[in-house]
């Protein structure tokens, strides 16, 4: 069904870094308030942004690939 070569995986790998380390380099003030924020929430929240950005994901992949 799909045909995911290793380097693949290792160039999605790069891009993430590529886009996580965006924010910080470009606007270091404003990382900084989103891990304060992302500290005061609560575990349920977290975990509810954490599956929503793996749906999105899971979703925008299949739909390219």
């Amino acid at each position: 069904m799909f045909n995911i070569d290793f380097s693949d995986l290792l160039a999605a790998l790069a891009l993430v870094f590529i886009l996580e380390g965006l924010i910080p380099f470009l606007n270091p003030e404003s990382i900084r308030k989103i891990f304060l924020a992302a500290a005061q929430m609560d575990n349920q929240t977290l975990r509810f942004l954490g599956v929503s950005s793996m749906l999105v994901g899971s979703i925008m992949l299949y739909i390219i690939r």
